[in-house]
């Protein structure tokens, strides 16, 4: 399939979009003439017509070994990025006594090949002014990528040296001590942090055994792992059956295929199928977990529960209920939490995007003595999510926000090949991206309000709290039956 070079997002502007920081005219302006179908009071006037967006298409071809190629021709810069992603080599796939392996074998590839050290990788990529990195999937996600960028003349060498990783790593054992050391040090670290502490007990009562769950590794990980487990895990799921390569940039397919082709040439077939990807186990009851960090001057605070997964029909549904709860600064948890009231930095709230269900979570940190109206305040702008339709103003502002930030998104020809990678992942339409600004729009009051009664039901809301015992474990009481967890994750007290 051929790609013509792109040179900018195609966007029909059928809405003006207000950007907060625009620039106010400082001298009187001779007034312009006057549409009868626009009363302007003060501010830019906004069409109520549709966005219509058509994303540039990259060319795509299948390579002999079952590895997707995917390149978005952009000649505006003599720059090259590209994202190698392999699904089924992320954390969610970790063996079940070895949790983390994923996440440390990615770290590992980067630190040395059958022709180069680790000082002689970075060497290298300082000396080019390139970048190429290693992302294991963390300790849940389902794939793992290897991603770099460099100029146009130096794409061939930084491409051979990210396939020299992909193809040639040795997990060298000095460097495996050296990482395991220095993990231990910052493992013992994060306890001591809340936000930490807040979302390993939000993972662990929302996704139970589920391999969600893990967000970090462990000290028996890590002594458990060596370089012959690392190079095993590699093997198996480093491979190109259901992998993707996306390039954008400087290139043409014809031009990539030139330099990729030769250097992935050992890179066969493993005639492999992708692993299962579950859902976690339902909820239990509504509960409230607290964990206690003496001395602690605030309150992590963490409400949320099971949604959706990446790809369910209600995605678009919640992504528009999440906006006017609390995705950004004009979410009513922000507005009502800081600007009003004064409790916190900031309330967000955000939907995951996963191949498995998902959550729907709100965070925020506020001061001690706050806990409880703060607290208090944030279940009551969810109960006013189920119980209310959203004003007409207000989910037209938010549903505007939502095509309007995404379409400033596209702006980098790197934004725009991930969206198509995304597609490829998760099996959407080729043109599911041109479709944001539709299916926003799509979306009703009516639908809002049913999603937030069925996901926001306060039978299925998980409240953690992280803070100082004695004085926030007795008021906690308020919103439930409470079980108390020391910063290990012990239980010390409750049901």
């Amino acid at each position: 399939m051929n790609a013509k070079p792109m040179r900018t997002v195609t966007v029909i502007v059928g809405a003006a979009i207000a950007l907060g920081s625009a620039a106010v005219l400082a001298r009187p302006q001779a007034a312009p003439p006057q549409s009868q179908a626009v009363v302007i009071k003060g501010r830019a006037p906004v069409s109520t017509e549709v966005l219509k967006l058509t994303l540039p298409r990259p060319a795509e071809v299948d390579l002999g070994n079952g590895l997707h190629l995917m390149v978005l021709e952009d000649r505006r810069a003599p720059q090259v990025s590209f994202q190698l992603l392999m699904k089924g080599a992320g954390g969610f796939f970790d063996p079940a006594d070895t949790p983390g392996l994923a996440s440390i074998t990615g770290t590992m590839m980067r630190e040395g090949t059958t022709t180069r050290n680790t000082q002689q990788i970075s060497e290298l990529l300082e000396t080019i002014g390139a970048t190429v990195g290693v992302t294991g999937g963390g300790f849940s996600g389902t794939n793992a990528a290897i991603s770099g960028s460099s100029l146009t003349e130096h794409f061939d060498v930084t491409f051979g040296l990210a396939a020299d990783i992909l193809l040639h790593p040795t997990f060298p054992k000095d460097e495996l001590d050296r990482y395991k050391t220095r993990t231990k040090a910052g493992l013992i670290q994060q306890r001591s942090q809340s936000a930490f502490l807040a979302s390993e007990m939000f993972s662990r009562i929302v996704f139970g055994n589920h391999p969600a769950s893990r967000i970090a590794l462990t000290v028996e990980t890590l002594d458990k792992v060596t370089s012959e487990s690392l190079a095993s895990f590699h093997k198996t799921h480093y491979v190109p059956d259901h992998a993707v390569l996306a390039i954008a940039g400087d290139v043409s397919m014809a031009e990539a295929r030139k330099i990729i082709e030769p250097k992935l040439a050992e890179w066969k077939k493993a005639g492999t199928t992708i692993p299962a990807v579950t859902d976690p186990p339902g909820l239990s009851p509504g509960h409230v977990y607290f964990v206690a960090r003496p001395n602690s001057v605030q309150t992590s605070l963490y409400v949320g529960t099971q949604a959706v997964s990446r790809t369910s029909p209600e995605f678009d549904v919640l992504q528009v209920m999440n906006a006017v709860i609390g995705q950004g600064p004009t979410g009513r948890l922000f507005t009502h939490l800081r600007e009003e009231k004064g409790y916190t930095y900031g309330a967000y709230s955000n939907v995951s995007q996963t191949p498995f269900r998902g959550t729907w979570l709100a965070t925020t940190d506020v001061r001690t003595e706050v806990t409880e109206p703060a607290l208090k305040d944030l279940l009551a702008e969810i109960t006013r999510m189920r119980d209310e339709a959203v004003p007409q103003k207000e989910f037209d502002d938010q549903r505007r926000g939502i095509i309007a930030q995404f379409a400033l998104s596209l702006e980098q020809p790197t934004t725009v090949l991930n969206q198509h990678v995304t597609r490829w992942v998760y099996g959407l339409p080729v043109d599911y991206w041109d479709k944001v600004p539709e299916r926003t729009m799509a979306v009703t009051q009516a639908q809002v309000q049913a999603a937030a009664k069925k996901y926001l039901d306060p039978a299925r809301l998980q409240i953690v709290a992280v803070g100082d015992p004695t004085k926030v474990a007795e008021l906690l009481k308020k919103f439930g039956t409470v079980e108390t967890f020391d910063t290990n994750g012990k239980k010390t007290g409750g049901n």
